[in-house]
């Protein structure tokens, strides 16, 4: 077969004109471009070598003068990860089935050269000892990327990882990846023929506001061009989880909790990432594969508790509603409408999908999930990669690392091998191939190598073509000149402030006040936020700050330092943030089980109405039940709400304007009483609102969830179960549910509120 598709392609080739071929030398590497053919980039110091057929220019990896079939790019990506596959050893198949841990550019906690990276004397670009450990030793060519010192410090890390792992193993390249960062920094100033580091949108709960599934492909198309300028191939994103417990820690990061929204915007999100550009949706170098997450849903754990710990590792289906939160990725992800067709890749969640199929793991170790319901039931044939770190030895039910759900008492390596049978092709956060190679080991005595190694090599082909459509093999280097013009270009820039404009929300508007278009005099309360516990178990310090810039805030209103002064106020918020996330080790000290409430309201809340016993039991932490009846609970951050009382009671009649920064749905009854307008927000910057409030825009965004009523409508909702909670009704008459919002005119209702209409 690839025989005759050579000889096909080269009397094609004859046919063309000559091939005019020029090397240039860029910064970090030199590039190949030819007019019948791709650009290719490679490092003179790799040992690669530009061969010449039929007048045209390849990559011989080896630096022979044969070309093989992987090298020849005119042929189906396909056949090329193939043909590659059958030629790599276990050793290096095992690399490839890595994906990295975070890197952080520079790696400040790691050496450079034996030495601290501050005595080092490196740049931010420059590659760890770590990285060059997992690179070389282990063979990893997935590699997760966070936080970077700038666009440039981005595209030159990735020329430097390129140089160095292009003369070893076949010549694969680094597919580097990041999960979601376009949102916008609040204090960021917008101004009109100014760049940025990165475009800035609202984070994708707002693009949500806005039901607008071309906006998400405009955003998609901006994103992934900035994507590849920084050297990165792979989004760990879109998340198609419905958010249908507002409770779980990771809301923010959904769509909502509509099944038909999720899919729609989907669909434009990975079609976006995937196309080679605006005008072509066929794969190409301009590509960003898109890894859609969390199969088969990771919104409807049990209390609202997140999966990253112990005791949230429970996906609950009261509602029967498994159905509705698979659809995001059978009607959205896996049916695309462009010619990429499918999410190249998809991470299950932690979770375990309780009494949904036949045995209680985690969703990455459960066949009946991976290989019959995702491959099989939905035609799946992309990269499977578990979520990250789910198979070291787990820890305490409250703390965050290994989650090896359902799994604790396997080894290491018997984890592996599950997850393998269980279908999945890739271990997020592993950077380590021992385990990779003793789980093949493991098969191979319980199917036999010949078997095995096809088990292997299966996957291995999935993970190639992933590079290979996307033109890695050609040239995975990037023009740094190119990052710098590109890469957050005022363009841009204006595009993602106006989609930020499109993404608030304003849920009240009493007697009209807004927009303020004077220029009236405004006080600002300071924000006190105190020391709160993080995510990752540590602890954020105490600060008290302005909310807004003063330069920008002058700009709108004259600002006054006392509320006796002012003709209104703005009271700048975030929902609440509740303690602990649903587990207090202290209650357990104290013969309790551990389980607390999360809740959704400032002040103290106590689960009186609660379910009695929980639906799911963890014989592995001994909790038979994990129900929080009647337990309470406090928030990190209640002395917002008394800055928001002191200001209702100082300012009077006067009106004062509240601005949420909304993480997860919060119950109002605290706060609309207390404000005249209300306008929230998903991550974005300051000026929007004010740009909303003087009336220099309207506000057009609907809510893509409901409002609670209370903690007890909470507590009664079904996790899994989209629209079941009673939503909040103001003062003025308004139903804060889904698809409500406000303009200046009223309550909105266009087609987009048609469309989306629940049934």
């Amino acid at each position: 077969m690839i025989t005759s598709l050579i000889a096909a392609l080269l009397v094609m080739a004859s046919s063309l004109d000559t091939n005019k071929i020029t090397y240039t030398d860029k910064d970090g590497y030199r590039a190949v471009e030819q007019t019948a053919g791709p650009t290719l980039g490679y490092s003179p110091t790799s040992g690669v070598k530009i061969i010449e057929k039929n007048g045209l220019a390849f990559k011989s990896f080896d630096g022979s003068d044969t070309l093989l079939p992987y090298e020849d790019w005119r042929l189906p990506a396909h056949v090329r990860a193939a043909d590659l596959a059958s030629r790599l050893s276990i050793d290096e198949i095992a690399g490839l089935m890595l994906y990295s841990q975070q890197n952080r550019l520079p790696m400040a906690n790691d050496t450079y050269d034996g030495k601290p990276y501050i005595q080092s004397g490196k740049k931010a670009w420059d590659i760890s000892d770590s990285q060059r450990s997992f690179l070389l030793n282990d063979n990893v060519r997935h590699v997760l990327v966070s936080t970077v010192e700038s666009p440039e410090t981005a595209a030159r890390w990735n020329n430097n990882v390129q140089a160095l792992v292009e003369g070893t193993n076949h010549g694969i390249p680094a597919n580097n990846s990041s999960d979601p960062r376009h949102s916008a920094f609040q204090d960021a100033e917008f101004a009109p023929g100014a760049g940025g580091s990165l475009s800035m949108w609202s984070n994708l709960m707002g693009i949500a506001a806005s039901f607008d599934p071309a906006m998400m492909r405009r955003f998609g198309q901006i994103a992934s061009e900035e994507y590849r300028a920084l050297g990165l191939a792979t989004a760990l994103s879109p998340q198609a989880d419905l958010g249908t417990d507002p409770r779980w820690y990771r809301f923010n990061s959904t769509f909502g909790n509509d099944p038909k929204l999720v899919r729609d915007l989907i669909k434009e999100y990975c079609d976006a990432f995937q196309s080679n550009s605006i005008d072509d949706s066929n794969w190409g170098n301009g590509s960003v594969n898109a890894m859609v997450k969390h199969w088969p849903g990771g919104g409807s754990g049990e209390g609202g508790r997140d999966a990253h710990y112990g005791n949230g590792k429970f996906a609950v289906y009261p509602g029967g509603c498994m159905a509705d939160h698979m659809l995001p990725f059978k009607e959205g992800a896996f049916k695309l409408d462009g010619a990429t067709r499918q999410a190249s890749a998809v991470m299950p969640y932690y979770t375990i999908s309780y009494n949904q199929t036949s045995e209680n793991v985690g969703n990455s170790f459960n066949r009946e999930l991976i290989t019959d319901s995702l491959r099989n039931g939905c035609g799946y044939d992309g990269v499977v990669c578990t979520d990250w770190v789910i198979t070291d030895d787990p820890v305490d039910p409250g703390k965050h690392w290994s989650k090896p759900w359902g799994v604790e008492t396997m080894t290491v390596a018997e984890r592996h091998y599950k997850a393998l049978m269980a279908g999945v092709d890739q271990f997020g956060g592993n950077n380590v191939k021992a385990p990779v190679i003793e789980a093949y080991e493991i098969g191979c005595r319980e199917h036999g190598e010949q078997w095995m190694r096809k088990r292997m090599e299966e996957s291995a082909t999935r993970l190639l073509l992933n590079s290979f459509r996307v033109g890695l093999f050609e040239n995975p280097y990037v023009d740094v000149e190119n990052t710098k013009r590109i890469v957050g270009n005022p363009e841009w820039m204006k595009e993602g402030y106006d989609q930020q404009l499109k993404s608030i929300i304003m849920l009240k508007n009493h007697d009209n006040i807004l927009p303020i278009k004077k220029k009236a005099k405004v006080y600002v309360p300071n924000r006190k936020v105190p020391a709160m516990r993080n995510f990752w178990g540590g602890t954020d310090p105490a600060r008290d700050y302005s909310p807004i810039e003063k330069d920008i805030l002058d700009k709108y209103f004259e600002t006054v330092d006392t509320p006796d002064k002012a003709d209104f106020a703005i009271v700048f918020m975030e929902s609440p943030k509740s303690y602990r996330a649903g587990y207090d080790p202290e209650d357990k000290e104290k013969g309790g089980n551990g389980y607390i409430p999360i809740t959704l309201q400032y002040r103290p809340y106590t689960a009186t109405t609660a379910r009695e016993h929980s639906i799911a039991t963890d014989p592995f932490d001994g909790n038979t039940d994990r129900s929080y009846r009647g337990k309470s609970v406090k928030t990190m951050n209640e002395c917002e709400l008394d800055i928001l009382e002191s200001v209702r009671r100082q300012m009077g009649d006067r009106p004062v304007i509240v601005i949420m920064a909304m993480n997860n749905p919060t119950v109002m009854t605290e706060v609309e009483p207390l404000a005249d307008a209300i306008l929230i927000g998903f991550s974005v910057q300051n000026q929007a609102f004010l740009d909303l409030i003087s009336g220099k825009a309207e506000p057009s965004a609907l809510l893509p969830f409901e409002l609670p009523a209370s903690m007890e409508a909470v507590e009664r909702h079904c996790e899994d179960r989209p629209h079941d909670i009673t939503p909040y009704t103001d003062a003025d008459g308004n139903t804060y549910s889904f698809g409500y919002g406000l303009n200046f005119q009223g309550k909105i209702n266009d087609a987009r509120v048609t469309r989306y209409a629940k049934q």
